[in-house]
């Protein structure tokens, strides 16, 4: 079984849910403030209201700023603008709001509600990563990674690492791909098996196939096509075609998992129905019995409702 994953990218888009909230509760202490304490909740258009009265009686208040931001932005409780959006954030980042910055500094790279300034977003990322953003430290890396030299390659394996020391998956996953190329660093395959490992277990989804595909091979890890088909079959219920494909042959060849032929034609045809043809598995599922296709369809009904409303496998 081999793998077409490469780095995902070349950056990661501005995802700030849970971060200003986690930021916010730490610089107010252990009592959650109103507007924040709605917006965990989920009770969005409160937070909107309660942020914008924070920042009516202080007009220095980042965290409520960067708030407002991400409501608007995302259309949480009030109309998605993201020129609006950007306004507050570039309001909160003056302030030193490290969230704020970094995601102005993606909505300038992909020119979303502000000009696209890949200059003003370097600035950006770096004044967020310098206040301890992960995710700014890795998409750093990503923009040194880019520059194509062998001094770009080391800075971008230091920034990286920074993200992936913090915990962010897509930096543990990228970090590990660098340490088995040897790229800005020594090659390491042990510390690389490692953090593909850790990378899978945070759901980031290229690592779980990756890191699937390695244990399917025994490369650089014990050989375990069991563990294997479990990790494919995780990100197959999330959606992921790669892995359904992936999950669908070994039902066909009955590695990792019982043969199951109804199985194999319902991932396969979930993997088409996302993009993913396989003339391979077309054939060895050409002739299931009446029973077994009525079952492959009733799984592919099922399927399809799950990923619908989020439904996913453990």
């Amino acid at each position: 079984m081999n793998s077409n994953s490469r780095f995902q990218g070349p950056l990661v888009a501005a995802l700030l849910t849970g971060l200003l909230v986690s930021d916010a509760f730490a610089a107010a202490g252990e009592t959650p403030d109103l507007a924040f304490g709605a917006y965990q909740r989920g009770r969005y258009r409160d937070a909107f209201g309660e942020a914008t009265k924070r920042v009516e009686q202080d007009h220095g208040d980042a965290a409520a700023m960067a708030l407002l931001g991400e409501l608007t932005g995302d259309g949480l409780g009030v109309a998605p603008d993201l020129k609006k959006a950007a306004g507050w954030f570039e309001l909160a980042a003056a302030r030193g709001d490290r969230n704020a910055a970094y995601a102005l500094a993606m909505m300038a790279l992909e020119g979303r509600g502000v000009p696209k300034d890949k200059e003003r977003a370097t600035a950006l990322l770096q004044q967020a990563a310098d206040a301890g953003q992960p995710s700014a430290a890795y998409n750093l890396g990503l923009l040194a990674l880019d520059e194509g030299t062998p001094d770009g390659d080391v800075r971008a394996v230091k920034l990286i690492r920074q993200g992936a020391e913090a915990g962010v998956a897509e930096a543990e996953y990228a970090l590990a791909q660098l340490l088995r190329a040897g790229k800005g660093t020594p090659a390491d395959p042990a510390a690389a098996t490692r953090l593909m490992a850790q990378a899978a277990r945070d759901l980031y989804e290229p690592a779980e196939i990756e890191y699937a595909i390695m244990l399917f091979n025994g490369d650089g890890v014990a050989k375990d096509e069991a563990a294997a088909a479990k990790l494919f079959a995780r990100a197959a219920s999330r959606g992921n075609p790669v892995a359904q494909n992936r999950l669908a042959r070994l039902y066909v060849v009955g590695r990792g998992v019982k043969s199951d032929l109804a199985e194999a034609a319902a991932w396969n045809m979930l993997a088409q129905h996302a993009g993913r043809d396989d003339p391979w598995l077309d054939k060895a599922t050409e002739n299931l019995s009446s029973e077994q296709h009525e079952k492959a369809l009733g799984l592919v009904r099922q399927r399809l409702t799950a990923f619908q409303l989020g439904i996913t496998s453990p």
